[in-house]
């Protein structure tokens, strides 16, 4: 499988997030989705998401539901960032918040 490169220079914490997807054999499309949906997190904060607080995953939670984010695509969300905070940064403290 080859590996998902991005567009954009990736950093270094992508990059670390990349490799532990290659790792696991994520496929193209889920390593893709993932990527996204811990930018989109990261854009939220307006800081790099490995310096997250908990009331930031409650708040970020919150606000997608009221944006009208749909079930699957919360559930998609929420497994990237499980998948983030627990292996890529090791704080699954932040991931049992979710």
């Amino acid at each position: 499988m080859a590996d998902v490169q991005l567009d954009a220079p990736a950093s270094s914490l992508r990059q670390r997030m990349i490799e532990d997807m290659n790792m696991r054999r994520f496929t193209r499309k889920t390593q893709f989705d993932y990527v996204r949906h811990v930018a989109r997190f990261a854009t939220y904060l307006g800081r790099p998401p490995d310096t997250a607080t908990v009331e930031d995953l409650r708040q970020f939670q919150v606000e997608q539901r009221e944006a009208g984010i749909g079930i699957p695509t919360m559930n998609s969300i929420v497994s990237a960032l499980r998948f983030f905070f627990t292996h890529t940064i090791d704080r699954p403290d932040l991931s049992r918040k979710l």
